[in-house]
C-alpha cells in the first residue's frame, strides 16, 4: 500500500488518515463537522479528537489507486 505524509486541518481531513497521539497510530474512522468550521474526529480507538481551524497535523494518508 502506498501513503503519503500529509499536513491536514478540519477542512482537509479523511476518513482512513492516521494520525500518531501518544506514540500511537489512531486512524480515523469517523468525521463530524461542529460549529466555526471545526471537527470532531471519531478514532477506531473509540477515543474523540476535536480539530480547531488553526489546528495542523501531521498524518499518513493511504493512496488510492486509479
Amino acid at each position: 500500500m502506498l501513503v503519503a505524509n500529509v499536513e491536514i486541518t478540519s477542512t482537509t481531513v479523511q476518513r482512513g488518515d492516521i494520525i500518531q497521539l501518544g506514540g500511537r497510530a489512531c486512524r480515523v474512522s469517523d468525521l463530524f463537522q461542529l460549529p466555526h468550521g471545526a471537527k470532531q474526529l471519531v478514532l477506531d480507538s473509540g477515543e474523540l479528537l476535536t480539530i480547531h481551524t488553526r489546528t495542523r497535523l501531521i498524518a499518513v494518508r493511504p493512496l488510492r489507486r486509479r
